[in-house]
C-alpha cells in the first residue's frame, strides 16, 4: 500500500472515530430531551407535562425513565455520526479535488479546518452523506424511538428486534424511512449550508490576527451549530414527527402521505408542530457539541499529520 492510500486511510478512520465520539457524548448527555419528544410526538395529546406526569409514575421514578433507551440511542447516534462525518469528508475532499464547480472560491481564515466547498456543494454534500447514514442504521432508529415510546415495553435490544421481525417482519425496521429521508436529507444539506456560512460571517465579523485560536475556533463552531441547528428543526419538524407516528404505530399510519393526512384531519396543523421546542432544544445543543468537538478533534489530528504523519496524532 503507498504512503498516500495508507495516510487516506487512517484519515478516514480518525473521522469515523471522531463522528462516533461526539455522537455518543452527545447522545447520552441529551437523551432525556429525545425521549420527551418522543413522549410528546406519540399522541395527539401534545402535552410535555402530561409526559413528565406519566414519567413520574413510572415504577423506576423520574429520572431513571428519562434515561430510557440510552443504549440504542447512543449506538444510532454514535455509529450514525460516524457515518455520516466520515461519508461527508469524503465527499467533500472528493468534489473539491474533482469538480471545480462545487469546490468553494478561496475564503478569509475562519474556524474551519474541512474541505470547502460552494454553498451548493454544502447542500449537496450534507443532504447526500445524512440520507446514505439514514439508511444505514434505520434499524436502529426504529429501536430507538420505540424503547422511548411507553407504547412497548421492551427490556432488551435482542427483544426488541425479535419482537419486530415476528410481527411486521423485515419491513418494521425501515418503518417511516421515507418521512425520515425527506426530514434528514434537506434538514442536513441546510445545516452544513448555514453552518459553514455561519462561521464564515463570525469569522469576518470578529477578525483576529495570527492563526486563530483554539477557544475561538470551538466558540464560532459552537454559536454556527447552534443557529443552524434551530432553523432547520423548524422547517423540518412536520417530517419528524409524521416519522415518530409511523415508526410507532405503524397498522394506525402506514405511509408519509396517509399519516400526514390523518394527522391533520384529526389533530389539526398543530400535529405537525408536535415536540418543535424539545426537538430544537436537543438538536440546537446535539449538533453544536457533536460538531465542535468533532472539528476540534479533526483540528488537532490535521495538525499532528503536518507535524509528522498519523502516527504524531495525540488527543
Amino acid at each position: 500500500m503507498s504512503d498516500g492510500s495508507r495516510k487516506s486511510g487512517t484519515k478516514s478512520t480518525f473521522h469515523f472515530v471522531a463522528g462516533l465520539g461526539s455522537g455518543v457524548l452527545s447522545a447520552i448527555l441529551l437523551q432525556p430531551i429525545d425521549l420527551l419528544k418522543t413522549r410528546v410526538q406519540q399522541s395527539g395529546k401534545h402535552s410535555l407535562r402530561a409526559a413528565l406526569a406519566e414519567l413520574r409514575s413510572s415504577p423506576k421514578g423520574l429520572l431513571p425513565s428519562l434515561w430510557r433507551g440510552t443504549l440504542p440511542s447512543a449506538l444510532r447516534t454514535g455509529f450514525g455520526s460516524a457515518i455520516y462525518f466520515t461519508t461527508l469528508n469524503t465527499i467533500r475532499e472528493n468534489a473539491a479535488r474533482h469538480l471545480p464547480s462545487l469546490a468553494a472560491a478561496t475564503v478569509n481564515q475562519t474556524s474551519s479546518s474541512l474541505p470547502k466547498l460552494s454553498n451548493t456543494g454544502n447542500l449537496l454534500a450534507g443532504a447526500v452523506a445524512r440520507s446514505f447514514a439514514g439508511f444505514i442504521l434505520m434499524p436502529l432508529t426504529v429501536l430507538k424511538v420505540r424503547y422511548e415510546s411507553s407504547f412497548y415495553k421492551y427490556t432488551s435490544l435482542a427483544g426488541a428486534a425479535r419482537d419486530i421481525a415476528r410481527t411486521e417482519g423485515a419491513r418494521g425496521f425501515f418503518a417511516g424511512f421515507g418521512a425520515t429521508a425527506i426530514r434528514d436529507a434537506p434538514y442536513a444539506g441546510l445545516y452544513v449550508l448555514f453552518y459553514e456560512q455561519s462561521k464564515r460571517y463570525l469569522s469576518d465579523l470578529f477578525p483576529q490576527e495570527g492563526r486563530m485560536t483554539q477557544s475561538r475556533a470551538a466558540s464560532i463552531n459552537f454559536a454556527s451549530g447552534v443557529f443552524s441547528a434551530v432553523i432547520c428543526s423548524i422547517v423540518s419538524n412536520p417530517f419528524d414527527a409524521v416519522k415518530t407516528r409511523i415508526q410507532l404505530q405503524p397498522r394506525k399510519y402506514r405511509n408519509m402521505v396517509q399519516a400526514s393526512r390523518k394527522m391533520l384531519g384529526e389533530e389539526g396543523v398543530r400535529s405537525m408542530m408536535d415536540g418543535l421546542a424539545l426537538r430544537m432544544s436537543r438538536k440546537a445543543m446535539s449538533s453544536a457539541l457533536a460538531w465542535t468537538v468533532y472539528e476540534e478533534l479533526i483540528r488537532r489530528a490535521e495538525g499532528a499529520w503536518k507535524k509528522g504523519g498519523p502516527e504524531e496524532v495525540r488527543l
